[in-house]
């Protein structure tokens, strides 16, 4: 299979293929999206909260980012790789175009994805050869100005603006937007007005595409996951199950008897 391309995704929308996204922060489950067929693969700084084990994304670094880019980069061999921008590293269009080109110099991958509006940043990053997800809706880095993850775009003068915002990234140059946390109806009328593909998480079914967070999708954790989240597998009940099995056999002597033991004559 060859590489998916940011043509690949404009194509999707102008044949109305829907398409999928999936989170991935390690080399082995990048290696089994990839496999599975994932187009797009986000190395997403929600890895603060499911790797690292923070409240929220706001304390993922730089260096952290490149380190998991790399990797996922790395298993990667047909999906668009898009690595996000965490908080605080694009303050300003000089550290946006500095950190962005450090993604994808110092890891591969082919695109950056970066919340809310700043159209001259992405303008630049566009010029510059950086390819750009715009993400508009719920944007977790503003948690603290948003008072929490709530969902946004609830009347319709909130709805007029976000489509003004829409607008604005795909004028900026963005290739694709992704739509947080909104009612179906306001994330079809984004949709219909952009000629860009818009992804959802939380947004309803009328969107071009859709993203889960793998740890939510695989059932990965005992929390509470958000009302859009489908769970297609529950791994963390099995896990769970095949370390206490481990801990017992090797309690009671059973593991790892003969069988699983080189059982040499020594000479």
């Amino acid at each position: 299979m060859s590489r998916i391309t940011i043509q690949d995704l404009s194509a999707y929308k102008s044949r109305g293929e829907r398409f999928a996204m999936l989170t991935a922060y390690d080399y082995l489950t990048a290696t089994i999206f990839d496999k599975a067929g994932i187009p797009l693969i986000l190395v997403g700084d929600t890895l603060g909260i499911f790797v690292q084990g923070h409240d929220t994304t706001l304390p993922v670094t730089m260096d952290a980012m490149i380190y998991h880019c790399e990797i996922v980069v790395r298993a990667v061999s047909h999906a668009l790789v898009i690595g996000d921008l965490p908080f605080g590293s694009y303050d300003t269009p000089e550290e946006g175009i500095c950190n962005a080109g450090r993604l994808l110099k110092e890891t591969g991958v082919q695109a950056v994805k970066l919340e809310g509006r700043h159209d001259a940043l992405i303008q630049c990053l566009t010029q510059n050869g950086i390819p750009v997800i715009g993400h508009l809706g719920l944007t977790p880095q503003s948690y603290h100005q948003l008072s929490g993850n709530k969902v946004q775009a609830r009347t319709k003068t909130a709805v007029e603006m976000l489509i003004q915002d829409a607008l604005a990234l795909e004028n900026a140059g963005v290739f694709a937007l992704l739509l947080e946390a909104i009612p179906s109806a306001a994330a079809k009328a984004v949709t219909e007005a952009l000629k860009i593909p818009t992804i959802g998480i939380g947004a309803g079914p009328d969107c071009d595409g859709q993203v889960l967070v793998s740890t939510d999708m695989l059932g990965l954790h005992s929390e509470q996951t958000p009302r859009f989240v489908k769970q297609y597998a529950q791994l963390h009940p099995l896990i769970a199950t095949a370390a206490e099995r481990f801990a017992a056999e090797v309690r009671a002597g059973v593991y790892p008897g003969t069988d699983y033991a080189y059982n040499w004559t020594l000479k």
